[in-house]
């Protein structure tokens, strides 16, 4: 029978509250933000006493204190099911806390991420007909019915975002199981004068940077100063709020729609994509140092940090990943130590080969060519050779063919793409 695999997407919507809606709104984050705290607190309280981590099951049953308690019995008015969820939102970052995935879970702070999430499909309707979504305690709500939501409906996410709400329905749907029609493999090289640029054996091409950041910078700054200006949280200073919270959503809308399109345009075009596995925060760490070991060069590392982030390596990343496997295709992670300084001719690696950003010139061959279209083809060779045991130039030439590479080398989300056969 022809292989099908489990695809889960989320569609989001801008919704359109009433006034009793939008209050309702602001309540459940602030309930489900009081529950996270107020666990977090306990946890560490618990730690400090010499306590053993409590579980989520234990967690829970505070909840229901907590509900029912005389200190906070307006957190019944919230419905349970998004109170629970926050909950498993600090199980699951102590969690990742403990696997070395991430940092010590922080408290959350009002107007930052203000979102909850009903993780019940039972308890949500959704009427694309008439562009509305119902959910408990809210009733219903109108959306902007942007694209039609395929699958059927998991749950929804309700978050705040520059003064405006959105939801994000997440669906699971049984789509075939993709073969790609591209015989291309591309090496992709990230940097901030060229954003990309690829290399797919035969010819470059160069993505220029958007700059969104850069484009709006000044225009951010000023209002940043008015804002400044004004008595905090008087009407003045909350309309200047609002206004620099316009400006990081404009900002952020501009470079996500670059970044959508050209991980689109890539993933259709290209079977395999072989990227540097970089870890933009390792590389946008601050240079300030500290008292007793000051940074150096501070000005120029801030700047530097300011255009690695205004690229968006990570989310063209996490972009790239599930549209790859969307149409059939693999993405390749390689490591990125020396490949701008490694000779594609001769393999020579030496620190001298890149004269200048632009410029490579092997000291041992003579080799020259433009620097970052030598670090796109060491990197598509890289990603060529981590597919161990296949032969390679039948693989370029049937990728989408029955005999596929191995997995290893692959870097796949298991929130995008879930696959099995039958």
């Amino acid at each position: 029978m022809k292989g099908v695999v489990l695809r889960r997407q989320a569609f989001k919507f801008r919704i359109e509250p009433t006034g009793e809606q939008q209050c309702k709104l602001h309540q459940f984050a602030g309930a489900c933000r009081f529950v996270f705290n107020k666990a977090l607190a306990l946890q560490q309280a618990n730690r400090e006493a010499g306590g053993k981590f409590i579980a989520y099951v234990t967690m829970a049953r505070q909840l229901t204190a907590w509900r029912n308690g005389e200190e906070t019995p307006w957190l019944k008015e919230a419905p349970v099911h998004p109170l629970q969820h926050a909950l498993k939102d600090l199980d699951r970052a102590y969690q990742n806390f403990f696997a070395k995935r991430a940092d010590f879970p922080r408290f959350k702070k009002r107007g930052q991420h203000d979102s909850f999430r009903y993780p019940d499909p039972k308890q949500i309707k959704l009427d694309q007909g008439n562009r509305r979504i119902f959910l408990p305690k809210l009733g219903w709500l109108r959306y902007r019915h942007s694209q039609p939501v395929l699958g059927t409906l998991k749950n929804a996410t309700v978050s705040l975002s520059a003064g405006h709400w959105y939801v994000s329905i997440q669906t699971e749907r049984e789509v075939a199981s993709p073969l790609h029609a591209s015989p291309l493999a591309v090496g992709i090289d990230l940097g901030v004068v060229r954003f990309a640029t690829l290399w797919d054996g035969h010819k470059e091409t160069v993505l220029e940077p958007l700059g969104s950041f850069a484009r709006h910078q000044q225009r951010l700054a000023r209002a940043q100063r008015q804002m400044a200006r004004k008595d905090k949280f008087g009407r003045n200073w909350l309309k200047a709020r609002a206004r620099v919270r316009r400006i990081h959503r404009q900002i952020v809308n501009a470079r996500h729609d670059y970044l959508h399109k050209a991980s689109h345009a890539i993933s259709k075009s290209h079977a395999l994509v072989c990227v540097e596995d970089l870890q933009v925060s390792h590389m946008s760490r601050s240079a300030k140092g500290s008292a007793e070991q000051p940074g150096r060069n501070i000005r120029q590392k801030a700047a530097l940090n300011r255009s690695i982030l205004d690229q968006g390596w990570g989310e063209f990343r996490r972009q790239l990943d599930y549209k790859v496997q969307w149409a059939g295709g693999w993405l390749v992670a390689v490591p990125p130590r020396h490949t701008s300084q490694q000779c594609p001719e001769c393999g020579h690696i030496h620190s001298g080969n890149r004269q200048t950003q632009s410029s490579f010139l092997c000291v041992a061959c003579g080799h020259s060519e433009n620097a970052d279209r030598v670090a796109a083809r060491n990197i598509r060779e890289r990603g060529l050779k981590t597919l161990e045991g296949q032969d390679h130039a039948r693989f370029a030439c049937e990728v989408s063919g029955a005999v596929m590479p191995p997995a290893a080398g692959t870097h796949r989300g298991e929130s995008a793409l879930v696959g099995r056969t039958r």
